[in-house]
């Protein structure tokens, strides 16, 4: 019991820190309590208690939030992340929820310090809830162009000409090798300019010319439109994969948007 707050309060930080590096913002915080229906279980005291740590969770958090009635779970009230689709239709995706009354329904003890048998709370939770929910929330919000950690291409390499084809090879396997997720447009794909649509939510874009195949440099597009100076191939393939393990979804170091 001593532990729960900070196990609740911990697991509502995990799902925080995914929704940043998932790029989900939360519409709000809801703290969803029972109703006056009878599909609650367990007595008042369990529930007031339940209640009274996810309420100072969330205060302690500095998250503004709406007490509901009627939509607990049947066991124990709930700390609801709400987030909205394009149409400003709400849904419930991630959840954290304390639960007094399961562990007395199945009989759990634990041995204390003082060697004697307790009680303990269980915390349910669920980071991004389900995944149809969660693929289907990030295809709504990211329009396909996710976080490049998460984007099924994450470097799109395209040569100018045929001459240039082995040395976009070459930084295609280069990619690869490094982890990141990379496909070669040949230019019998089509033109420069149609290729660069066709991976319009790819989040870098190499072209290879002539004297960046010369140079052994890359000129990358991102997909927010910038379009950064030609640069060597291993800072660029540096720069994508640092992004990448950052689990976030800026595209770009600022710091490095002219280099």
């Amino acid at each position: 019991p001593e532990q729960v707050a900070s196990e609740a309060a911990a697991a509502l930080g995990l799902i925080r820190q995914a929704h940043r590096a998932l790029g989900i913002e939360a519409a709000r915080f809801r703290l969803s309590l029972a109703g006056g229906s009878g599909k609650y279980v367990g007595n008042r005291e369990m529930w007031d208690k339940a209640t009274a740590v996810l309420t100072d969770v969330l205060v302690s958090a500095g998250l503004p939030f709406d007490a509901e009635e009627g939509e607990a779970a049947f066991y124990g009230p709930k700390i609801d992340v709400q987030v909205a689709d394009s149409a400003e239709r709400e849904t419930s995706i991630s959840t954290v929820q304390v639960d007094f009354y399961q562990p007395e329904r199945f009989g759990l003890t634990y041995t204390g310090p003082d060697g004697g048998k307790h009680r303990p709370v269980m915390v349910h939770r669920s980071i991004v809830g389900s995944m149809e929910r969660a693929v289907a929330h990030l295809i709504d919000v990211h329009g396909g162009a996710f976080p490049p950690w998460l984007a099924p291409v994450q470097l799109a390499v395209l040569p100018i000409a045929d001459a240039e084809l082995p040395k976009a090879d070459q930084l295609t396997r280069q990619a690869i090798e490094q982890g990141l997720r990379a496909e070669l447009a040949a230019p019998s794909d089509g033109s420069l300019g149609a290729r660069v649509r066709d991976h319009r939510l790819v989040p870098y874009v190499a072209v290879i010319g002539r004297a960046e195949a010369a140079a052994g440099q890359v000129a990358l597009r991102l997909r927010d439109g910038r379009q950064l100076p030609p640069m060597p191939t291993a800072q660029a393939l540096g720069a994508m994969s640092g992004a990448v393990s950052r689990r976030g979804t800026e595209l770009w170091p600022e710091s490095m948007s002219g280099r």
